[in-house]
């Protein structure tokens, strides 16, 4: 005769993804979702109602996947469904600066309206930005490179350089002796 396969009716069903999750663990996954890295999963725990004590036990076991799959595939739902509306496209980001520029424009706010058009611009491509990063300076130049330095400032300026030599040098080590 065959043995019937018994199940186990104690204690609580087992835990899978289809498992609903309750009110707390559903403002958990909420709080989670929309201020991760803002504040301590125990706050977050605690805001979702859980108790003080407990609250950091029970924020690490919900985001346990083996503990609480069903939670982990909420918080997984919950930032697909986040990503999704507030995804930046580059159609929508230069439709979005239009109405900033078109609403500033309206509200006489020229500065604003400039500078929505010109962020508009650089999203487009419109704008390079060029910087140019030097290394060193004339602290760390010889006397001699430095007079080489000007000498050839002054033949790409031309006539456009002032040469003037100073009629009296005066040491300021010798005007505080003399006083």
């Amino acid at each position: 005769m065959a043995e019937a396969v018994k199940t186990e009716t104690r204690g609580r069903p087992p835990i899978s993804e289809s498992t609903r999750l309750t009110g707390k663990q559903l403002k958990f996954v909420e709080l989670f979702c929309t201020r991760e890295g803002t504040e301590t999963l125990q706050n977050l725990a605690i805001e979702a109602g859980f108790s003080k004590s407990g609250a950091h036990t029970r924020a690490y076991e919900m985001l346990n996947p083996k503990k609480s799959p069903h939670i982990c595939k909420a918080v997984r739902e919950r930032k697909a469904e986040l990503n999704e509306k507030y995804a930046v496209t580059y159609g929508q980001h230069l439709a979005d600066l239009g109405k900033i520029r078109d609403a500033a424009y309206a509200n006489q706010n020229f500065a604003g309206a400039v500078a929505a058009e010109k962020a508009r611009g650089q999203a487009a491509g419109l704008y390079v930005s060029k910087s140019e990063i030097r290394h060193g300076s004339i602290d760390q130049m010889s006397k001699e490179e430095v007079k080489k330095a000007l000498d050839d400032l002054k033949r790409q300026l031309g006539e456009r350089v002032i040469d003037h030599e100073p009629d009296r040098v005066e040491l300021l080590e010798e005007v505080e002796k003399e006083t």
